[in-house]
């Protein structure tokens, strides 16, 4: 529980000062005035602020993960909550999570339930883990719940980490080259101007050259000029994907550009799937796990299309329906989810989509940055080759051999 520092009166109307331990503030000033002292001040102390601080921050996911798992474990040999939160407590070394856990424990040792702690720190669980465990407590399941979730959330790493890993190499080539020739036009090109002074002058120096020397002597006088411009593009472009219309119109883009439109539509749809499966099947009504599921796409098109197929379902219609209704999703899919509906089999048929849509969009984004990393290579190799035959042609030119 937090350290209270307070100034409270004594009954002669002496001041003192002190510091003690309570759940609360209220808490803090009831033992207070059972002590027959008049609180003046109540305030937390330095280290429980430093504490609260901490437990705001955002723990990853790893670490989190290790969290269910570890209480999953626990739950299922049998050790009560408390306990099995103890111990937990005692072998964690992340001084963010430690302090979460301790005040989820402090919170169950009051009489609150497991997900009403847990709900006290939304930037740590998200609506899905809350959900899952609000209804593993309902129903009596509670370590299978968090067995779901750990698995969840190691899926989720694995899927983020693969993505990032494939754009490492041609973020790195975009690099390279673009400093590569910003270099030779800022430092090897201008060495070349006095060379062709007299041809320039006379008009024989070729177009290719006159562009390469008007880019390099731009870069030389105004860089600042365009390095403020690009930020000032960045800086309105983050303004605007901060508003709902243009945050809506990049998810649109995003979802339309050629190559990756086709990746990012089945990336949100497979977390969708398998955050509405997983509820399902964890016994979350239909409307709630659709209200969680549609934030979870990353994509306002997409949850916007999802929030309407909500409302119709709540109107007494299927789910196929007014998803098919919204024209966002595959044909294919649409009729493997009626086709569970029906079955009575919603709940793995959306883990099924979700695995396969996965694995189809693995091959489609290996094939991508197999297909990007030579564009890039020869997108480079072209400059090189123009700033090359500029520089060049004009001596060839000057010395008679052209």
């Amino acid at each position: 529980m937090p350290e209270f520092q307070y100034e409270a009166r004594l009954a002669s109307g002496q001041q003192t000062s002190g510091i003690l331990t309570a759940a609360s503030e209220q808490d803090a000033l009831g033992i207070l005035s059972s002590r027959q002292l008049f609180p003046l001040r109540v305030m937390l102390s330095e280290e429980a602020v430093k504490a609260a601080s901490k437990s705001q921050r955002k723990v990853s996911n790893k670490l989190l993960t290790s969290f269910y798992t570890k209480l999953a474990d626990l739950l299922s040999a049998g050790v009560p909550l408390l306990r099995s939160l103890q111990l937990i407590i005692e072998q964690t070394s992340h001084s963010g999570l430690k302090s979460i856990i301790q005040e989820i424990h402090d919170q169950v040792a009051d009489g609150t339930r497991l997900a009403e702690s847990m709900a006290k720190h939304p930037k740590t669980f998200n609506d899905l883990v809350l959900s899952m465990v609000r209804a593993g407590e309902e129903g009596g399941f509670l370590e299978d719940v968090l067995k779901r979730v750990a698995s969840f959330n190691e899926h989720q790493e694995e899927l983020k980490s693969r993505v990032v890993g494939a754009m490492i190499y041609p973020s790195f080539l975009c690099l390279a080259g673009a400093s590569i020739v910003t270099v030779m036009m800022v430092v090897f090109v201008p060495k070349f101007a006095p060379i062709f002074s007299r041809m320039q002058e006379r008009g024989e120096l070729p177009m290719a050259t006159t562009t390469l020397l008007a880019f390099s002597e731009f870069l030389q006088s105004y860089w600042l000029i365009a390095i403020m411009a690009l930020v000032g593009v960045g800086v309105a472009a983050q303004r605007c994907l901060e508003t709902e219309d243009g945050r809506e119109k990049f998810d649109m883009f995003r979802l339309k550009a050629w190559g990756i439109g086709v990746i990012v539509k089945n990336l949100a749809i497979a977390r969708f799937c398998r955050i509405l499966g997983t509820l399902l099947h964890n016994g979350v009504p239909i409307l709630q796990s659709l209200r969680i599921a549609k934030d979870a796409t990353g994509n306002r098109v997409l949850s916007t299309a999802i929030g309407e197929a909500a409302d119709n379902v709540s109107s007494g219609k299927s789910l196929a329906e007014p998803l098919r209704a919204s024209g966002q999703f595959p044909k294919e899919i649409m009729e493997m989810i009626s086709v569970g509906e029906e079955a009575n089999n919603l709940e793995q048929v959306l883990i099924n989509i979700s695995d396969n849509l996965e694995r189809q969009t693995n091959r489609q984004l290996d094939m991508l940055v197999r297909m990007v990393e030579p564009l890039m290579l020869l997108l480079m190799a072209v400059i090189v080759v123009y700033i090359i035959f500029a520089l060049l042609y004009p001596v060839l030119m000057m010395s008679g051999l052209s």
